[in-house]
């Protein structure tokens, strides 16, 4: 099963339709979705390398105006971002992160965008903390634009090796690729 699904996104990386997928899948990810733009992404760049920075340029893009969705479901729709914090573990997530951006103010949006933390908690927090969405909106742009450009970056110089290394352990990086996401958020819980 698991084959099969990897083929599938490998086969949707190639189409003429990716583009287009990625930039939903990086947009709704930024606001209120689950998953990150990085599973499409990554086939992508391993299926057209040489159009591995157009699909940075796409993700950070619609990243940032779903991060402005998420911005603005934390500033006028609180119930609603009170819900999304919740599902995804955070239900004081008001507090919480309002007491990191008095503490850290455009360090969280700078730190918390590069990394797999998902982007929707901070951009659904600053909208709650009524963050200035002009440092809100070009703190975005770099850090997201960092994360995706370095991420296609190495994609496209080791991608083919990568790509056939997980193919054949497709199973055991799947696992391990589980195991870290669950150890972080555990950990982002218990010390977050």
């Amino acid at each position: 099963m698991l084959r099969k699904l990897y083929d599938q996104v490998l086969a949707l990386a190639a189409s003429k339709h990716a583009p287009w997928a990625l930039a939903a899948v990086s947009f709704a990810e930024s606001s209120f979705f689950p998953v990150p733009p990085d599973v499409m992404l990554a086939p992508m760049v391993a299926a057209r390398p040489q159009r591995a920075f157009l699909f940075a340029a796409i993700c950070t893009a619609a990243s940032v105006l779903g991060g402005l969705l998420g911005y603005a479901i934390g500033m006028f729709l609180g119930p609603l971002a009170h819900a999304i914090l919740a599902f995804f573990g955070h239900a004081n997530g008001q507090q919480e992160f309002q007491a990191w951006f008095a503490r850290y103010g455009l360090g969280v949006i700078l730190f918390k965008g590069l990394t797999p933390i998902p982007f929707k908690l901070v951009t659904i927090s600053a909208g709650l903390a009524h963050f200035d969405l002009f440092t809100f909106v070009w703190a975005a742009i770099v850090t997201r634009g960092a994360r995706f450009f370095i991420e296609a970056a190495v994609l496209k110089a080791y991608g083919p090796a990568i790509l056939h290394e997980v193919e054949r352990r497709l199973a055991i990086y799947a696992l391990a690729f589980l195991v870290l996401l669950v150890g972080g958020l555990v950990a982002l819980k218990v010390f977050g």
